[in-house]
């Protein structure tokens, strides 16, 4: 039988885009999961919204906060199911079928974790801004450039217990400095599902603006740094070639719309 799977969705001030993310885990034709949606202390209509657009299915807990990882840790203490994923709460499923597929992976009792491809869509989700393709983990990967899209990220939830939660120094990057960790370091075993599985709606905490953007990088060779000794001189071309790659990639998905 397979795994059940604790979603798990931060949120402030997220009125306006809670209510799509929480409808893509309702949609799921998979019966054995949990949404989990733990609200910062929003100061907008986000709480109520949230239990209208639920009606009853979520747990939602709304309170103060020490930023975005500490909510998500305290949703890992919270989760009840076997497996757990992260969904942003400006994100969607990208169909009904995901939790379905990643949960069929997990059937292999040795598999620790699940990831997929994402696209990035325009505020409204409808038009394709960016594609960004994953690929197997290979050993090293992260040095050289490499990450799976964190929203597309599934994991034993018996893995945090044996390699740790979200890393609160970070205040960025700790997704990534997590997934590092867990792969080189807890050397997990983990499966590539190679299609879409998350929309996630451009503007998001780590690409708001180019500072941020700059703040995330340097987050991501300190903890490059932690792991191997160093930071792989190569390693900025490969990012800057990942995201050129993803921006072609769209490009051309729009071109084979048309």
């Amino acid at each position: 039988m397979p795994p059940s799977i604790s979603v798990i969705t931060v949120c402030f001030n997220a009125e306006r885009t809670i209510a799509d993310t929480i409808a893509s885990v309702g949609r799921q034709r998979f019966a054995q999961w949990e949404h989990l949606i733990i609200d910062g202390g929003s100061r907008d209509g986000t709480v109520a919204t949230a239990q209208l657009a639920s009606a009853g299915l979520a747990r939602i807990i709304s309170e103060p906060d020490r930023g975005i990882y500490d909510a998500m840790n305290k949703g890992i203490r919270l989760a009840e199911k076997e497996v757990v994923g992260f969904l942003n709460a400006d994100d969607m499923y990208h169909d009904d079928l995901v939790l379905a597929d990643v949960a069929r992976r997990f059937l292999d009792p040795r598999i620790d974790a699940v990831f997929g491809n994402l696209d990035y869509v325009s505020q409204d989700g409808i038009r394709v801004i960016r594609c960004w393709r994953s690929r197997p983990y290979t050993q090293g990967a992260f040095g050289r450039g490499w990450m799976p899209p964190h929203p597309t990220f599934f994991i034993r939830r018996s893995v945090f217990s044996r390699l740790g939660n979200f890393d609160l120094s970070y205040r960025i990057a700790a997704d990534f400095d997590l997934m590092n960790r867990f792969f080189t370091r807890g050397r997990i075993r983990s499966v590539h599902i190679p299609r879409t599985l998350v929309r996630m709606r451009v503007g998001g905490v780590s690409n708001a603006s180019r500072q941020v953007i700059m703040r995330n990088q340097v987050e991501n060779i300190r903890s490059l740094t932690g792991t191997f000794g160093m930071v792989p001189p190569a390693y900025p071309i490969f990012k800057l070639a990942d995201r050129l790659r993803q921006i072609y990639r769209a490009r051309a998905h729009i071109r084979s719309a048309v």
